[in-house]
């Protein structure tokens, strides 16, 4: 049963893309009717922080592995920090990114909490680079690798936490896998299921395997939705877009399924950008959706 006390954590951040625009989109979300949409199915809001992220770095993005790394792990450690008050405090924590670098803080902080955390990533890709494997030294596709312990960046780095466990890690609607992301999957042995399985197997089955997988013997599953992972027709707002997502009734569906087995310990809602969101589209079924997820139901 998710918890009816929820904490908002709005994380205004960019620098984990390199692109401007995600830093808006907890506003948007805002705007587009959150607050309304979780009150209306009985959510008590019971805090609504937005985390001082850093808008306008005073350099460059740097010429290490990872682009502005000072600015996306001092981030990190804010969000974690938050993460764990709600936490200890019995709220449900629901994040709002920003951009998907904002997922290291959360799972900081979960890790930090739970000692053995489930993971549902609904994303286009995997973001599962390293260091070593990045194509662009963007963070916002290394929080899988991070949380694994595979990044010489670690959670360690942001606080004392436990690591995801590959066994307890599923990824939903991947599409753009980078090849270092491909062998890292393979390798671990990691649930992936692309938009291949989904086709042919249908979100109930994938969905029910997903389930299963993040949420026996665990403390209950954390679930990360980066916008991207819907089809681009119905959710263009992204700063990565994949064609061949997701479609709206499949993300419902998901969405409900999740509620319904009653394991859900926390939330991201990541990667819209508010500049590219035509008539806030995309914020708006981020709103639905994330409503779904903490049990809206047609009936």
């Amino acid at each position: 049963m998710i918890d009816k006390k929820v904490r908002i954590i709005r994380v205004p951040f960019w620098m984990g893309s390199g692109r401007i625009g995600t830093e808006l989109g907890p506003e948007s979300m805002i705007t587009a009717g959150l607050l309304g949409q979780l009150k209306g199915i009985g959510m008590d809001i019971v805090g609504d922080c937005e985390i001082d992220c850093c808008r306008h770095p005073s350099g460059s993005a740097g010429s290490g592995d990872i682009k502005y790394y000072t600015e996306v792990k001092d981030m990190a450690r804010k969000v974690s920090e938050q993460v764990v008050g709600a936490l200890q405090s019995g709220f449900f924590p629901l994040v709002l990114g920003g951009d998907h670098s904002v997922s290291i803080g959360s799972l900081a902080g979960l890790t930090g909490h739970y000692r053995n955390l489930g993971v549902i990533w609904f994303d286009a890709h995997a973001d599962l680079n390293t260091e070593e494997t990045t194509p662009t030294g963007n963070a916002h596709g290394m929080p899988l690798a991070i949380a694994l312990g595979r990044a010489r960046f670690k959670l360690t780095d942001i606080q004392g936490s436990n690591l995801v466990s590959k066994d307890k890690l599923v990824i939903v609607g991947a599409r753009d896998i980078d090849p270092g992301e491909r062998e890292l999957i393979r390798e671990e042995g990691i649930t992936c299921f692309t938009m291949h399985d989904i086709d042919r197997y249908g979100m109930r089955n994938v969905m029910e395997k997903a389930i299963r997988i993040a949420g026996e013997g665990t403390d209950g599953i954390h679930f990360s939705l980066d916008l991207d992972a819907l089809d681009p027709q119905i959710a263009s707002g992204v700063g990565t877009p994949v064609p061949g997502g997701i479609s709206y009734r499949e993300a419902h569906f998901a969405m409900e399924m999740i509620a319904e087995s009653g394991l859900l310990r926390s939330a991201d809602v990541v990667e819209i950008n508010a500049v590219l969101d035509n008539d806030r589209r995309t914020a708006r079924h981020a709103v639905e959706l994330t409503a779904s997820l903490l049990g809206k139901r047609i009936l």
